[in-house]
């Protein structure tokens, strides 16, 4: 598999096998992340991997918590404009589309959204960490980080689901890690085999087309 496979073939996983991922096979995926780029080598990136009882754990903490609250750092702007608000409305209809859950059904959108908290059914979870003090500029690197698992798994078989639903518990997730007061939690993610058999897992986001977020000047 190329780079250009694994971008094209990455997708958001949301349901997946309860088979377990070897820690051996994550130390690998992490030993080939680690080479992702950052502004002045700061690598400013730390990981939490949760599997079995410690998954639980944490699943347990979220069900405890659930709706959660949003803090000083929303996963979203207010009052999101176009075009990125359509964007993000069209992915969600596609989705409950697919799952066949109509709009009336508020009941069973809230479910689906839950499973967030669940890491839609993956053996194993991971939680991004950065120092509160970081920058824009950080939260960029630990991104690339972040994508450079997802595509090294993506090369081993694996399927992964970035979680920025997470941000929601970062409370209590910080007082179950005992984070320094200097650390919080980015995001999560869910990591694992994917059920390709699951129908949520056919769903394909749209992309802009190149003209539509590029200039070109100078050729």
């Amino acid at each position: 598999m190329n780079v250009t496979e694994a971008l094209k073939s990455r997708i958001s996983i949301r349901a997946f096998k309860p088979d377990p991922v070897p820690e051996a096979l994550l130390r690998e995926i992490l030993d080939v992340a680690r080479f992702a780029p950052s502004g002045g080598n700061l690598q400013p990136w730390k990981v939490i991997a949760v599997a079995g009882a410690e998954r639980d754990a944490v699943v347990a903490l979220a069900k405890a918590n659930l709706p959660g609250t949003e803090d000083d750092r929303p996963v979203y702007p207010a009052n999101l404009w176009e075009p990125y608000r359509s964007r993000r409305y069209k992915l969600g209809e596609d989705l409950y589309a697919l799952l066949d859950i109509p709009r009336e059904n508020k009941a069973g959108r809230l479910m689906q959204l839950a499973q967030n908290f669940e890491f839609f059914g993956a053996p194993v979870g991971l939680f991004f960490v950065i120092e509160k003090a970081m920058g824009h500029g950080q939260w960029a690197h630990l991104g690339m980080f972040m994508q450079s698992i997802a595509l090294a798994a993506v090369e081993r078989g694996l399927g992964t689901c970035m979680q920025e639903a997470w941000a929601r518990m970062r409370a209590p997730l910080a007082t179950h890690f005992a984070l320094p007061a200097s650390e919080m939690i980015y995001c999560g993610m869910a990591l694992g085999y994917a059920d390709v058999g699951n129908p949520v897992n056919t769903l394909r986001s749209d992309r802009a087309e190149v003209d539509e977020f590029a200039t070109f000047r100078g050729f």
